[in-house]
């Protein structure tokens, strides 16, 4: 084992091929002096020797390579050239030069020419465009919005506080973008052909078999004397003056818009436009969730695991507070004392009697029936509280202003009342079922979830209900045109007042609450003002707060196109609120969660709340009949129409390619196609498991092969 050269000090195995050990492991004085009694094959007792034998890949072009280098290195240093098969020739790695040398050997273009294929060439050329793009997205990490902020909130308080505040960040961003989509391809258009910039026309078509009285729309405009509180109710509302401005889908009663010779299908565009917000929020959070459940994998892969991440791996060296790193080591004793408790209710559910679990169950479904009962109650608040307003918002001069206001935001003010109330009682009521307390998190959180995502989907039926007609009279319309001349418009107020009322529910609870509390908690030392202490910062009912905001503006653009504007200053308002609320007047959580773990919770909530977003929007598209008094899709029986519509005026070539698209012909092979990628892609992530699976074992054989070393060079010693 010990090569004959220069170097008589080289250690033995620094040729071996044992996994996981080099050669400054191994002792030195059992290359200058073996011992004579150790056995020169015991390598070959390694646990992993003949595993390495069996996966022992073919060194030929390794060899290559290394001959090549070996003949430039020769070539450059001024002495012989190895001979091209030779075995016994020394590797790049032990030439005696200077690392500098090697390095300059090994990027010589001459090395490059000599083993690299084109193929190989161009795979370099491609690795060094993306090192070029990653420094320029290394570059652009310093531009993130609010990158210093974030950073600080994760010094004091961790990654898990961390991770809403930076989840608050991307709902800025896909707002944002979504309101550069909305302005660009549909609302500037429109103003421009409405004002005649860039000498520009708009095209406006009379509804044709259409009644006149359903094209009858005259909006609730201020005339007259004007007092300041009917702008700021306006303002509320988005009725008046907000009325017809193009906040809302009803100022966009055009058909087509003429910008030079370039004629722009308002209507169609108005569409796709709408399928372009929705693809682009789809696609970026299943981005970010890939992301997110490959980190969550790494953490959920076994109990033992956890423990030991908890042990060795569960300090959060992002920490500099002295308060945060107490928070934290309260923490993670928290944790631990959560998973020693899980395992004793494991235990203690294995050792049921059947009688016991009878009990347990009937208790279950009980509290379960108490909460379908909380549930209904809110949901046929909601509808009675819907149809009450839609039904008595227009008659104002009967009301005063202070009644009017509170009738049209009564959906608004019921709403947030069954989502602040239910979750209350839910968790009182999670606290009888005997779960674990991970599950009772989760299932108290899913609830939750539950009722502020279904509140809104009750709202919107409710609505639907009162927008559908029953008389004869108006079937001819579609729809109840006496109470809703333009009921895209009517959708569209509903949603920017669930908007605007969130809003104001977060800033008066920041004002009125929260620093009250922190005032009584600071100055005055009553025992039960000191037991009632600060409000904890929710990591969970914050990010549930947002994502019912981020439905509700899903849902609303495609009747308020600049919905997603009014969204992005509202989050951008809430985290300033929100960072001053943390530091100042609330305490974080004492139950933390993961960042990586939640991270993934909040996207697939969002999912959930798109998915959910989806629906009304399809059925507003596909199913309802457009208002005949306004907006692009006068002309067409429902939003969809639009597009057979425009694929009439197509080449018939492409007519045909487009009908045999949309063919059974086309679909059937298409689907078996997805399916064989389906199922290879299944097969490929089965592989993948099958790797790590093996690369576990490797690593655990190599501990065993370090362990059986030690042993080897302890007897060694001893014998020498």
């Amino acid at each position: 084992y010990v090569r004959s050269s220069s170097s008589a000090l080289r250690p033995c195995f620094a040729q071996s091929n044992i996994p996981g050990v080099t050669a400054e492991d191994l002792s030195v004085d059992l290359c200058t002096d073996p011992p004579p009694a150790a056995p020169v094959g015991f390598l070959q007792e390694l646990p992993s020797y003949r595993s390495v034998l069996r996966r022992r890949a073919a060194p030929g072009d390794v060899e290559e390579r290394r001959g090549n280098l070996r003949g430039i290195a020769a070539a450059e240093l001024g002495g012989p050239k190895p001979e091209g098969g030779e075995s016994g020739a020394l590797p790049l790695r032990e030439l005696p030069v200077s690392i500098a040398d090697k390095r300059r050997i090994r990027d010589s273009p001459q090395a490059d020419i000599k083993y690299s294929s084109g193929w190989n060439q161009w795979k370099r050329t491609r690795k060094s465009w993306k090192k070029a793009l990653k420094d320029i997205k290394e570059l652009s990490s310093y531009m993130k919005l609010w990158r210093h902020d974030i950073h600080s909130i994760e010094g004091k308080f961790g990654t898990g506080i961390q991770s809403y505040f930076s989840f608050l960040r991307f709902l800025v961003l896909l707002n944002f973008l979504i309101f550069i989509l909305m302005f660009s391809f549909v609302t500037l258009p429109t103003v421009i052909s409405n004002y005649g910039i860039f000498n520009s026309s708009s095209a406006k078509i009379s509804p044709k078999n259409t009644e006149p009285y359903c094209t009858v729309y005259t909006p609730s405009g201020n005339k007259g004397l004007v007092y300041f509180y009917t702008y700021l109710k306006d303002l509320l509302t988005g009725t008046g003056f907000l009325e017809m401005t193009a906040l809302f889908y009803g100022y966009y009663a055009i058909d087509a818009a003429w910008i030079s010779v370039l004629r722009y299908n308002l209507p169609l565009a108005y569409l796709l436009t709408t399928f372009a917000y929705l693809a682009l929020s789809l696609l970026w959070i299943i981005k970010r969730s890939v992301e997110g459940f490959r980190q969550n994998l790494v953490h959920d892969v076994n109990q033992f695991q956890s423990y030991c991440n908890k042990v060795f791996a569960g300090w959060d060296f992002c920490i500099t507070d002295l308060n945060a790193a107490r928070l934290k080591h309260r923490s993670l004793l928290y944790e631990l004392q959560t998973d020693l408790e899980e395992e004793r209710l494991k235990q203690k559910i294995a050792d049921r009697t059947m009688k016991e679990k009878l009990r347990i169950y009937s208790l279950r479904i009980f509290i379960n029936l108490i909460v379908i009962a909380v549930l209904s109650g809110c949901f046929y608040s909601i509808y009675r509280a819907t149809v009450f307003s839609q039904e008595n918002s227009s008659n104002v001069n009967g009301v005063g202003f202070q009644a009017n206001l509170l009738v049209q935001y009564l959906p608004s003010i019921v709403i947030t009342s069954a989502n602040f109330i239910a979750p209350q009682i839910f968790s009182v009521l999670i606290r009888f079922e005997d779960y674990s307390p991970a599950f009772e998190i989760r299932l108290t959180l899913m609830r939750c979830v539950f009722v502020r995502l279904a509140n809104i989907g009750v709202l919107l039926f409710s609505l639907w209900s009162q927008i559908h007609c029953a008389t004869d009279r108006c079937k001819a319309c579609g729809y109840d045109y006496e109470l809703y001349p333009c009921w895209e418009s009517a959708v569209g107020q509903e949603m920017y007042k669930l908007l605007i009322f969130d809003f104001i529910i977060i800033i008066a609870m920041t004002l009125f609450v929260d620093f009250p509390r922190k005032l009584l908690v600071t100055y005055c030392s009553w025992k039960l003002v000191q037991w009632w202490g600060l409000q904890e910062f929710g990591i969970s009912d914050n990010v549930l707060e947002i994502i019912y905001g981020q439905t509700i503006c899903w849902i609303g653009t495609f009747f308020s196109p600049l919905l997603p504007a009014i969204a992005t200053i509202k989050y951008f308002i809430i985290f300033y609120i929100k960072k001053i609320s943390l530091i100042h007047t609330r305490k974080p959580t004492s139950r933390p969660i993961r960042a990586s773990s939640s991270n993934f919770f909040f996207l697939l909530v969002l999912l959930i709340g798109l998915i959910l977003a989806f629906v009304p929007v399809g059925i507003s598209i596909a199913h309802i009949s457009s208002s005949k008094a306004c907006g692009p899709f006068r002309n067409f029986n429902t939003s969809w129409a639009v597009v057979p519509d425009t694929v009439l005026h197509f080449p018939i070539g492409l007519q045909k390619v487009l009908y045999g698209i949309a063919s059974e012909a086309f679909a059937v092979p298409f689907f078996m196609v997805a399916c064989l990628l389906m199922f290879y892609f299944i097969a490929l992530a089965g592989a993948h498991k099958r790797v790590v699976e093996q690369l576990r074992e490797q690593l655990v054989m190599e501990s065993r092969d370090k362990l059986f070393l030690i042993e080897k060079l302890t007897e060694a010693q001893k014998n020498s």
